[in-house]
């Protein structure tokens, strides 16, 4: 082979832009570039891209970890109530004197555990990281290669945070459901008005009540994934998101300040009691979801103004 012709080769793969190390962002950067079209493609492309976040996020280390600090909260409980004994001291989170009569009850006790600090801690991680953490490690502009694609990267990172919101809240109570089966007797569900319902019953409230606690951590995702888009750190927008959610509680739990109560995002955090009634009671998952939607939209639109204005450097 001639100089002249080695040359030409050497030059050929300089000019070749370098692919992304992780395959992942290779697969995003395609359906990103792919997305621009219409139709069946771009809707294609873009379920390619849900599909290539949500295996990331749940191949993550991290992400098990967190799954698995959640699952430690109802083998805890379940535990120390068959090491002890019964728990009808009255003293404690709600349902857990019910726990030794009625397994099913651990999962309920563990939710009731989990939603005012261990769930929105894990969701701030995962929120707070979905833009902030691109940008951290210098793969967010593998990400943009299509035109418009921002708003686009936004839907799919806000949508796996939702995913793992039910995730999360599923992890808990199915959990606590398998500790309460494997520990104390399972029957007939006593509910709060006092009715007994069925075991397949009380299963299938339970997962009523795994999605209404899904539902009420939509918002704070919508507010980490606004901080992700200030801030090239993670930990700075999982701290905020984290702050947030302890500050919001703190100011529903103030009298003083309860003409502000209603518009507060953890203020029908616990309103997944109604589902434990006969027959159940509609309005508290209504309104709920209504108040998430509201914080989905204002913060989602600050998260998109913010983003579409930001200069990517990395």
């Amino acid at each position: 082979m001639s100089s002249e012709a080695r040359s030409s080769d050497a030059r050929s793969s300089e000019a070749q832009p370098s692919a992304p190390r992780h395959p992942d962002i290779a697969v995003g950067a395609s359906a990103s570039g792919l997305a621009g079209g219409s139709g069946s493609g771009g809707v294609a492309a873009s379920a390619a891209l849900v599909g290539s976040e949500l295996a990331t996020l749940f191949r993550r280390r991290r992400t098990a970890a967190l799954a698995a600090a959640l699952a430690l909260i109802p083998i805890l409980i379940g535990v120390a109530i068959r090491l002890a004994g019964d728990g009808g001291s009255g003293r404690g989170p709600a349902f857990l004197d019910q726990i030794t009569n009625n397994g099913l009850f651990v999962g309920v006790t563990a939710i009731t555990v989990a939603t005012p600090l261990f769930l929105p801690l894990t969701i701030a991680v995962v929120a707070g990281d979905t833009i902030a953490g691109e940008a951290s490690h210098g793969t967010l502009r593998y990400l943009l290669i299509a035109p418009a694609g921002r708003v686009r990267l936004l839907l799919v990172k806000y949508l796996s945070a939702a995913v793992f919101c039910l995730a999360a809240a599923i992890t808990v109570v199915v959990v606590g459901t398998l500790v309460g089966w494997a520990l104390f007797p399972i029957g007939p569900v006593t509910l709060l008005s006092g009715v007994t319902v069925g075991v397949g019953e009380g299963l299938l409230r339970l997962l009523g009540i795994a999605a209404y606690v899904a539902v009420s951590m939509l918002g704070l995702s919508a507010i980490g994934l606004f901080f992700s888009t200030l801030t090239t750190v993670p930990v700075g927008a999982m701290a905020a998101t984290a702050i947030l959610a302890v500050t919001a509680q703190i100011v529903g739990a103030l009298p003083q300040l309860e003409w502000l109560h209603p518009w507060l995002f953890t203020n029908h955090w616990f309103g997944f009691a109604d589902l434990l009634r006969a027959p159940i009671s509609w309005d508290s998952f209504a309104d709920n979801a209504l108040l998430q939607a509201g914080y989905i939209v204002v913060f989602g639109a600050l998260a998109c103004a913010r983003f579409l204005s930001k200069d990517i450097l990395s």
